[in-house]
């Protein structure tokens, strides 16, 4: 049975008891703003035993997580602004995004909205990522403002429900009049600290991640893009299909092309590629400037090598560079047998090797780099440490699994820690934004209109990219 099906059965079961919770305990849950809070005091005596009895560590911590929030801040920015950049000059780029730049990180995202650069993102994901980056978050929060000496009222769980699942927030509730007595010193570190433990943890499940990874993947075989190719000059073509390109322009060259698999291209020196109707096609610009790229004669293409290559004459290559020692073993005009991994069996070829456009021997295969433009793209290569043209075997069936958790774990702390410290009101960045004015400025009114103009320019930035992402996504 697919995973996906026990996620959903979980999330069935566990919206049932959220429900049974908020019915059980309505007298105690009261609604504020568009939030249900649910108070309690559980964890306040935990963060209290921690906050007095580190007193020391804690202070050293202080000015590490007032410096910390100030450079997440200030990353917080420059990412805002470049994206801002994207979304407005970006059209081609943006194009492709389809996901709107305000909606919260749901179960499923990258499943409902295609996304193949991103990893799934199940419901179990979404939950055990959510209590390890809030739990902290506010415990954080909670272990500072004690060592500020500033109260805890009550500790607890904010239900969202306007969305589904079920969206929750935890919370620990401080006494705000005394936080704001507080010196801007003693304020900052509280309003930090959540962010800099996300930051913190962000950086343990990045190692984690990394030993695991070691721990569970294998490295098994040569995954290539493409067959060898070259460019070429039109003027040097002599014949197509054995055709002799008297004239050589586009439509003449189009009606001597079938629209076959392969379709053979003789130069004037006798050097002989391959190309399909279709790639041609999409060449035509390239051709009236006097190149095209074609694929090289080679015994890859010609005896159409297909799947992960995992052996060469018996010998296992784990990567393009294994490959690449074990194929320059041979001569040009050698026989080698290429095993290939494809559909669940293995299946060998026999390959002749021939010289290259390089003149060296050569199989016939490519391997293309893979660009990172897309934004999904760019945060999926941030955290893996998977080399896109190679294939992995996993040592158990949980493998991928754990892996891609722990790769949401670090992606999501990383992101609340940046994305909380945005200046603008909503967020702790907000008010600890404020009060680095108010320490610059002295006058609270002046750093009152600061902080609100900051916000505005951020809200005005994000309506933008709104506007953007809707032009593209409906090509209006």
């Amino acid at each position: 049975m697919n995973f996906i099906i026990y996620d959903l059965i979980f999330l069935l079961i566990f919206l049932l008891g959220v429900s049974i919770f908020l019915y059980k305990h309505k007298k105690n849950i009261k609604k504020e703003g568009i939030l249900l809070l649910y108070r309690t005091k559980i964890g306040v005596s935990l963060i209290k035993k921690f906050g007095n009895k580190h007193k020391k560590l804690l202070n050293v911590l202080s000015y590490i997580s007032m410096g910390t929030g100030v450079i997440l801040m200030i990353t917080s920015l420059i990412l805002f602004f470049n994206v801002l950049k994207i979304y407005i000059f970006d059209r081609a780029l943006v194009s492709q995004i389809k996901v709107p730049p305000v909606m919260p990180l749901l179960p499923y995202i990258p499943q409902m909205f295609k996304m193949p650069n991103l990893p799934p993102f199940y419901f179990s994901y979404w939950i055990i990522s959510l209590a390890i980056v809030a739990i902290t978050h506010e415990f954080s929060h909670g272990i500072f403002a004690i060592n500020k000496g500033i109260k805890i009222k009550s500790t607890g769980f904010g239900f969202f429900p306007f969305f589904f699942p079920i969206f929750l927030a935890a919370f620990v509730e401080l006494d705000e009049k005394k936080l704001e007595k507080k010196k801007i010193s003693n304020q900052l570190p509280v309003l930090s600290a959540g962010t800099f433990s996300n930051f913190l943890l962000g950086i343990l499940f990045l190692i984690i991640l990394l030993g695991y990874f070691n721990f569970a993947f294998v490295s098994s075989g040569v995954i290539f893009d493409t067959y060898s190719y070259s460019i070429i000059n039109t003027s040097n073509i002599l014949q197509i299909n054995g055709i002799n390109l008297t004239n050589n322009t586009w439509n003449n060259t189009l009606n001597l092309i079938n629209n076959q698999s392969w379709n053979k291209i003789l130069l004037k020196d006798n050097k002989s590629y391959l190309i399909d109707y279709t790639n041609l096609l999409d060449q035509e610009e390239n051709y009236d400037k006097g190149g095209i790229i074609v694929y090289e004669n080679l015994d890859a293409i010609n005896k159409n090598l297909t799947g992960i290559i995992i052996k060469v004459n018996g010998v296992s290559v784990t990567n393009v560079e294994s490959l690449g020692e074990e194929l320059s073993k041979y001569k040009e005009g050698e026989k080698v047998i290429i095993t290939t991994f494809q559909d669940s069996y293995d299946k060998d070829y026999e390959i002749i090797l021939k010289n290259n456009s390089l003149n060296t021997p050569s199989i016939g295969i490519g391997v293309i780099e893979t660009k990172r433009s897309g934004l999904s793209n760019i945060i999926n290569s941030a955290f893996s440490f998977k080399k896109s043209n190679v294939y992995y075997k996993t040592k158990n069936a949980y493998s991928e699994f754990f892996y891609y958790l722990l790769w949401w774990i670090v992606l999501i702390n990383f992101s609340v820690a940046i994305l909380n410290m945005l200046p603008a009101g909503i967020f702790d960045g907000g008010r600890f934004f404020y009060l680095i004015c108010l320490y610059f400025t002295k006058d609270k009114k002046k750093s009152e209109k600061i902080f609100k103009l900051m916000t505005i320019l951020l809200l005005f930035g994000l309506f933008l990219m709104m506007g953007s992402w809707l032009i593209s996504f409906f090509k209006i």
